[in-house]
């Protein structure tokens, strides 16, 4: 049995390692654009900030790929798939054989329509490739306007901002982390950020940014003028869609999959960012991982069920602790159960429906929750217990 992995990260190898588990001589082939194994995305800020080097992130060396008897083929983009002949055509015109295939080929940072964005200076981060260049540029400048107030853009402003950097950041939402918090918690949080020497401009959209061919400043539509050296958007990650579309795959979100993580398409999968399943494209790693475990397991022949993930995100900052999950309700439409603490930057919520909580936010203190995450996960029935939840008391959960 011939296997092809076209993509090198989370979701992509967890299904190689999980097929190598069924099927012992099958040959697996995974193919990758980039230039480096298996990295940890998520600590591409420690290696901003200086906390880590490249070697470090790498989770899994040559030496694993050879004991694995996996065959991994580095800087080799895909062009094209012949899904009647049963092969891969890389850039490079070489023809491989599958009978299987997985299409793990992840998401791209998506780049808004603003005038200068082209400009020496500006930068998106997705790749190990894209933090060095970051870092590299990073040295030569002092000010840097982040475009995006979600998670990613907060995490590598943060990262800059202790190799000195004076952060700025531009967010469309009228809050931080539209996705992750609700407008009380967002204001605690934006007070602590302004402490450490974050300036923030909220519901406000990026007019130009401008210079001759470096960047020089940031107009904002209102007419404000950020001085800056450097900018980083962070708006977003849209599905690599390129290889499905070409196969004819009727793409939504990202490449629409079974409950088995097979497309419409006999014998080709798809996990990781680029998979759509019961109409969400999920985004975190998680999930990535849980969908590449399900996909190598069918892929060798298995009939695993993948039911879903719960969505959650964690703020990587040193001195702050948040964790959001679920349904957050931030329009109030739900029951919720709310504690917060002002001066300590502390608000916890928990988010009620059908007796069993719905979501959270986890912010200052995340002592809780393994215990929070196991209740959601089982859909506890907290009726009993919700005179005790309103205490905090999750010993109760």
């Amino acid at each position: 049995m011939k296997y092809i992995i076209i993509g090198n990260g989370v979701a992509g190898t967890t299904a190689a390692i999980n097929i190598r588990k069924i099927d012992h001589e099958g040959e697996i082939t995974i193919l990758s654009d980039e230039a480096y194994p298996f990295y940890s995305r998520i600590r591409l800020m420690e290696y901003i900030s200086g906390d880590a080097d490249e070697s470090s992130l790498v989770i899994y060396k040559d030496a694993w790929y050879e004991k694995n008897n996996i065959k991994l083929l580095l800087n080799t983009p895909v062009s094209e798939i012949d899904k009647n002949k049963k092969e891969v055509i890389t850039s490079s015109e070489h023809i491989l054989k599958y009978d299987r295939l997985l299409i793990a080929t992840g998401g791209l940072s998506f780049i808004p329509q603003i005038p200068g964005s082209d400009k020496k200076g500006v930068f998106t981060l997705r790749t190990l490739k894209d933090a060095i260049e970051i870092k590299k540029y990073s040295e030569q400048s002092k000010r840097v306007v982040l475009i995006g107030g979600g998670v990613l853009g907060l995490e590598v402003g943060n990262s800059l901002r202790e190799t000195g950097h004076s952060v700025f950041v531009v967010e469309f939402f009228p809050r931080l982390l539209p996705r992750q918090m609700d407008k009380e918690g967002a204001e605690i949080l934006k007070t602590q950020m302004e402490k450490m020497g974050f300036a923030f401009f909220l519901g406000a959209k990026t007019r130009e940014i401008t210079g001759d061919e470096k960047v020089k400043s940031v107009i904002l539509d209102d007419g404000t003028i950020i001085d800056c050296d450097m900018v980083i958007i962070s708006a977003g990650v849209k599905p690599n869609t390129e290889l499905a579309d070409k196969l004819g795959i009727k793409c939504n979100k990202g490449i629409p999959v079974n409950d088995g993580l097979e497309t419409e398409i006999k014998d080709i999968y798809a996990a990781g960012d680029i998979a759509e399943h019961r109409g969400i494209c999920y985004g975190i790693w998680p999930a990535a991982e849980e969908q590449g475990k399900i996909a190598g397991i069918n892929m060798a022949g298995g009939s695993a069920i993948y039911t879903g993930t719960l969505p959650s995100n964690v703020l990587k900052i040193a001195g702050i602790n948040l964790i959001s999950a679920g349904d957050i309700d931030p329009d109030k439409n739900l029951e919720a159960i709310v504690q917060k603490d002002n001066e300590n930057f502390i608000y916890k919520k928990l988010v009620i429906k059908d007796n069993s909580i719905a979501g959270c936010i986890l912010y200052g203190n995340i002592d809780v929750w393994k215990k929070i995450k196991k209740a959601m996960d089982e859909k506890k029935d907290i009726s009993r217990i919700k005179t005790d939840l309103e205490k905090w008391d999750m010993e109760a959960l």
